[in-house]
C-alpha cells in the first residue's frame, strides 16, 4: 500500500495525516506501529486517517501509535481542520468533524499567507459518570475528585473524568518532569479503568495557569495532549483552583482552555503545523 501523506503536530504531538476517500486503507495495528516508528518508520505519537462522514464534513479515524484505536484527540483534531483546508478539501472555516466521541466543530483560524495557524475547537462537555468514563468507582453522582490511586508505591489523588476518552489527572505541588515516566504506565492499566487511561500530572501556577505532563494510553509520554489539557483545566476549575479560562504549559506548547462550568462545553485553542508531505510503502 503507498500512501501520500502529510506529517504534522499540535503543540508537538506529531501525527501522520492521510485522506481515505474510499475508506480502502485498513490498517493493521503492525502497519500502524510500524509507521509511528521513530527509527525504522516515518516516526509519528499516532495515525490520523480523513475520511468521509455521513454525519459531518469529515471523519477523524484516530490510531495510536501501538496500533490501538482512540476515541478522540484534541491535538490530532486541529491537526486534521488543518489539512482539509490546506489541501483544498474544504473551504469552510467551521467545520463539524465526526470522532469516536461524536461530532466537534472545529473554527480555523488563517494567517498571512491563507493557511490555517491555530484551531479552535468546541470539544463538549466533559463526563463525569463513571459508566461513561470507565471507571469502576460508585459515586453519589458528584465527579471523582482526590480519588486515591495506588501506583509504585505512592498513593496519589486523582480527579477522573473522561473528555470522549478516559484522564486520570493528579495534582502534585513539586516538580511533576519525571511522573509521567515512572508512574505513568502503572496508572494507565490500573484495575479501575477497564479501559486503561490517560494520565496527566499537573502543577497550578496562577489563576490563569498549570502546568501539565502527560502520559498517553498506547503512546506512552508526549510533548502535549488536547484532551488531558481539557481534562486538567477542568479538574483544576472542580478544584477551585482556576478560573474560566486559563492556559495550560505543555512540553510542545501552551494551549489555551475555556470551560465556564458544568453542562457546558469545554473549548480548545492551540497551533497546527505541517511539517513536511511525504510517501509511504506499507
Amino acid at each position: 500500500m503507498n500512501i501520500a501523506f502529510h506529517k504534522m503536530h499540535g503543540t508537538l504531538n506529531d501525527f501522520v495525516v492521510f485522506y481515505d476517500p474510499k475508506g480502502s486503507a485498513g490498517l493493521t495495528p503492525r502497519q500502524v506501529a510500524a509507521i509511528c516508528h521513530r527509527r525504522a518508520g516515518v516516526g509519528a505519537d499516532g495515525v490520523i486517517v480523513v475520511r468521509p462522514s455521513a454525519v459531518a464534513d469529515f471523519f477523524m479515524d484516530y490510531i495510536n501509535a501501538d496500533g490501538s484505536l482512540a476515541e478522540m484527540c484534541g491535538n490530532g483534531i486541529r491537526c486534521l481542520a488543518k489539512y482539509v483546508y490546506d489541501t483544498g478539501l474544504t473551504e469552510k472555516t467551521k467545520l463539524p468533524v465526526e470522532t469516536r466521541a461524536g461530532v466537534k466543530i472545529v473554527e480555523l483560524i488563517t494567517g498571512e499567507d491563507g493557511l490555517v495557524d491555530r484551531v479552535r475547537v468546541d470539544m463538549g462537555e466533559p463526563i463525569f459518570d463513571p459508566g461513561s468514563i470507565p471507571v469502576t468507582i460508585q459515586t453519589d453522582g458528584s465527579p471523582i475528585s482526590n480519588y486515591p490511586v495506588e501506583a509504585g508505591g505512592r498513593v496519589f489523588h486523582a480527579t477522573i473524568l473522561s473528555m470522549g476518552n478516559p484522564h486520570c489527572v493528579i495534582f502534585e505541588d513539586g516538580n511533576i518532569e519525571d511522573l509521567p515516566r515512572i508512574y505513568g504506565p502503572v496508572i494507565e492499566t490500573h484495575t479501575i479503568f477497564p479501559k486503561k487511561t490517560n494520565v496527566e500530572f499537573v502543577s497550578v501556577l496562577a489563576r490563569d495557569r498549570i502546568a501539565m505532563r502527560v502520559w498517553e494510553r498506547g503512546s506512552g509520554e508526549t510533548y502535549a495532549c488536547g484532551t488531558g489539557a481539557c481534562a486538567s483545566a477542568v479538574a483544576a476549575r472542580i478544584r477551585g483552583a482556576v478560573d474560566e479560562e486559563c492556559v495550560v504549559e505543555l512540553l510542545g506548547g501552551d494551549l489555551e482552555i475555556e470551560w465556564k462550568g458544568f453542562n457546558l462545553p469545554v473549548i480548545m485553542t492551540g497551533i497546527a503545523t505541517k511539517i513536511y508531505e511525504g510517501k509511504i510503502t506499507i
